[in-house]
């Protein structure tokens, strides 16, 4: 197969350039105020039931302020040498440049590497990255020095960058054991997963086996399918016949693995910056281009619903946790007698919650569903670190001056938040109150699904 010389590409690079531009027009200007009032939100409701409770010790997810202002995350996974980083120099223009990610046959992306905006071309190390709280990697610390090694950024005055970052990841090897990375791979790959607006899965005609990392992987994706994308990458170098079997043979391997009713999207062409292969669906591979930088730049549009939407259910998580600890502790205190041997007694409720109604009579008095129910396993482990005598009950985490914490936190996930994003949605200030704004009466409507 031959391709034009760089270049020669000068119409393949003008027809996304001129998409992105048009995209980037089209994208909202101004979100500082809304940022803002997320922000106070968080920081007034939500963050002081997570340190009462210390949420942060059973799922190991505390945010910050970086995270709560950053920019969306697409994520690009895939097997190696599928083109994820000659993607990546596609859509930013970087090929031929001194900056473009290198690319080749044999495995050559061993790092982590996060792409975002900058005032000039430089390179940041992981520990820089880690030790400035400003950004939103700051947590990757808990990962160790050798993951920090591995972990690079680059900062480029980029208009798309000015909107989104970029991660490319390390291509998996089905041979390789993650202990030889010599660092938790699967665990970091997590961390980005569980932050990232859209995930590309790359693949191209050459590797549709699915092996065990592999496997690994998409078992981290469980929950995640709606910002799901798989690319079948490199289309150009199949006839359209051959292209169909490999079509077929891909959605062979990852049905499986994608236990959902509605597939994630596939999209089929060829992301780099040289002309399509003669005799080739080049009309279906322009589609393709075309449909993708849609999806990107809707990702891009959606980044403060999107942004919201992850607070509120990371507030629902710490209600729940919150109630959960309540209900132990109750517990406790009705079972202790004069008599009674502290720790044989809290023993008995953490091994068999069930025989204690725990977490039924959390179902049966509060607005929470069965399925957003925390694992019973992980709540031995968390009264393992922290006695049940360290915590008080609900009822005695009010103040005169700062009020009740579940009502803060109850009054953020039903009122606030989603009048803030009715506000956005609607045009109006997202400065004014959540009363000002839609009235503290009104039923809030159900937005928080992730497009």
């Amino acid at each position: 197969m031959s391709h034009q010389l760089p270049g020669e590409s000068l119409y393949l690079t003008h027809r996304i350039r001129s998409k992105l531009n048009y995209y980037l027009r089209k994208a909202r200007r101004c979100f500082l105020a809304a940022l803002q009032r997320l922000r106070k939100i968080y920081h007034n409701s939500i963050r002081p039931m997570e340190q009462a409770y210390k949420y942060n010790e059973l799922r190991q997810h505390e945010i910050s302020d970086g995270e709560i202002t950053s920019k969306p995350m697409v994520l690009f996974l895939g097997p190696w040498s599928v083109g994820k980083s000659s993607m990546i120099n596609y859509l930013l223009g970087l090929l031929d440049t001194p900056y473009q990610l290198y690319t080749g046959a044999e495995p050559t992306t061993s790092e982590f590497t996060v792409i975002m905006h900058g005032e000039k071309i430089r390179t940041v190390e992981g520990i820089v990255m880690a030790a400035d709280s400003s950004r939103s990697f700051s947590p990757l610390e808990k990962f160790g020095q050798n993951f920090l090694e591995k972990l690079v950024g680059i900062e480029m005055p980029h208009k798309l960058l000015e909107r989104v970052t970029f991660v490319d990841t390390p291509g998996i090897i089905e041979n390789r054991k993650q202990q030889e990375r010599g660092y938790p791979f699967n665990d970091v790959c997590q961390w980005f997963i569980d932050r990232a607006d859209l995930i590309f899965v790359v693949f191209d005609p050459t590797k549709l086996d699915v092996g065990l990392e592999l496997e690994m992987l998409f078992r981290q994706l469980k929950g995640r399918e709606s910002q799901i994308r798989i690319i079948l990458n490199k289309a150009d170098s199949l006839a359209t016949q051959d292209l169909m079997r490999v079509y077929g043979a891909l959605f062979w391997s990852l049905a499986p693995l994608i236990n959902v009713t509605e597939p994630p999207r596939v999209y089929v062409s060829s992301f780099w910056p040289y002309d399509y292969a003669p005799d080739t669906s080049r009309d279906l591979f322009k589609r393709e281009e075309i449909s993708l930088l849609e999806d990107l730049n809707q990702v891009i549009e959606n980044r403060l619903e999107n942004k919201i939407a992850f607070i509120r259910q990371h507030g629902i998580r710490v209600r729940i946790h919150a109630l959960l600890v309540d209900r132990y502790v109750q517990t406790f205190k009705e079972k202790m007698s004069f008599f009674s041997d502290p720790e044989l007694v809290f023993k008995e409720i953490v091994e068999d919650p069930d025989k204690f109604y725990i977490f039924k009579s959390i179902l049966a008095k509060t607005n929470v569903s069965k399925f957003d129910l925390p694992n019973r396993d992980a709540y031995r482990d968390f009264f393992g670190i922290n006695p049940v005598s360290s915590f008080k009950q609900l009822s005695a985490q009010c103040s005169y001056i700062g009020g009740c914490l579940l009502e803060k936190i109850e009054r953020a996930i039903t009122h606030e938040l989603p009048s803030l994003l009715s506000s956005i949605n609607s045009g109006k200030n997202p400065t004014l109150s959540s009363c000002e704004a839609t009235g503290c009466g009104e039923k809030p409507k159900n937005r928080y699904r992730r497009n």
